[in-house]
C-alpha cells in the first residue's frame, strides 16, 4: 500500500490491507481511508463520529437511526478478491428491531452478500455473516457460536475471514463457527456499506474496521485487535494495547 503520510502519523500498512478506518474523526463529510489508498467512505444522514465510546484513539462512529449510513466507492481491490477478511469492534446500542438490520455489505452485481453482515431478524442479538451463491454463512451467531447472543452496550471485536470455501468468524479472538461458504463467490463492482443498505441500519458503535483482499490466520486475528498495526501518536496515544482499555468478554 501506499505509504503516505495522513495526519501526524504514517499510514496504516500490512500486506493485502486495502481498507482501514480508525474512525477518529471526519473531514467534509468523509471518513479517510487511513491505509493512503484514498478510498474514503461518505457520510450519509446521521451517521457521526463520537468520542464517548471509543476502544482506541480519539473516536468512534455511531450509527443510531435506519438511516445512518458510511458508503465506500468501488475500486479494483475491493471488487476483485475472493479470500477476504473483514475486523472490527462492535458495540451494539439498541436491540435489533425484529428485520435484518445492516451492520456491512460489500455489494456486487445480483448481490449484497460479498460479504453481507446483518443482526439476525430476531431478539435478542446474533450475527448473520453470508456469502453468494447459495447466502451461506453464520446463521444467528453470537459470542460462543450459534445461537448464543451478543448484549447491548459491550465491546465485542469481530472478525469473519473467508478462505477458500470456509468462513472463519471470530468474537474476541477466539474462533466460534467456521461454516461453508461458497468458494467463488459473487463480486464485482458496486459500493460497499457500513450501515443502511436496502435494509435499515443496525444500532450500533463501530471502531477500527480493517478490510483485507486475503484471508488474515488466527495469529494476525489477535494482532489487529490488540491495536499491533497502529503507529502510536505519543502526544494522544497511549502504547497499552486494545485489550487493556477495554475489558473483553472471556
Amino acid at each position: 500500500m501506499v505509504g503516505s503520510t495522513l495526519t501526524t502519523h504514517a499510514a496504516v500498512q500490512d500486506d493485502g490491507l486495502i481498507l482501514y478506518f480508525s474512525f477518529d474523526s471526519e473531514k467534509g463529510g468523509k471518513i479517510i481511508d487511513e491505509t493512503g489508498g484514498k478510498n474514503d467512505g461518505d457520510l450519509v444522514d446521521g451517521a457521526k463520529i463520537v468520542t464517548d465510546e471509543v476502544v482506541h484513539g480519539k473516536g468512534a462512529i455511531l450509527f443510531d437511526g435506519p438511516g445512518d449510513s458510511v458508503t465506500v466507492d468501488t475500486f479494483k481491490e475491493l471488487e476483485d478478491y475472493t479470500d477476504n477478511s473483514f475486523l472490527f469492534w462492535l458495540n451494539f446500542t439498541k436491540a435489533n428491531s425484529g428485520g435484518w438490520d445492516q451492520i456491512i455489505a460489500k455489494k456486487a452485481p445480483g448481490s449484497d452478500r460479498s460479504p453481507g453482515i446483518w443482526t439476525c431478524n430476531r431478539v435478542p442479538l446474533h450475527i448473520h455473516y453470508r456469502f453468494e451463491p447459495g447466502n451461506q454463512g453464520t446463521n444467528c451467531a453470537g459470542p460462543d457460536g450459534e445461537n448464543d447472543t451478543f448484549e447491548i452496550g459491550e465491546w465485542y471485536h469481530i472478525a469473519g475471514v473467508k478462505e477458500d470455501a470456509k468462513l472463519a468468524f471470530y468474537v474476541n479472538g477466539k474462533k466460534v463457527a467456521e461454516p461453508g461458504v461458497p468458494k467463488e463467490h459473487r463480486q464485482g463492482a458496486e459500493k460497499m456499506y457500513i450501515g443502511k443498505t436496502g435494509y435499515q441500519s443496525a444500532k450500533f458503535y463501530l471502531d477500527d474496521l480493517y478490510v483485507y483482499d486475503r484471508a488474515v490466520d488466527a495469529d494476525e486475528v489477535e494482532d489487529i485487535m490488540d491495536g499491533k498495526l497502529l503507529p502510536v501518536e505519543p502526544e494522544d496515544k497511549l502504547a497499552t494495547t486494545w485489550g487493556q482499555m477495554k475489558t473483553r468478554r472471556d
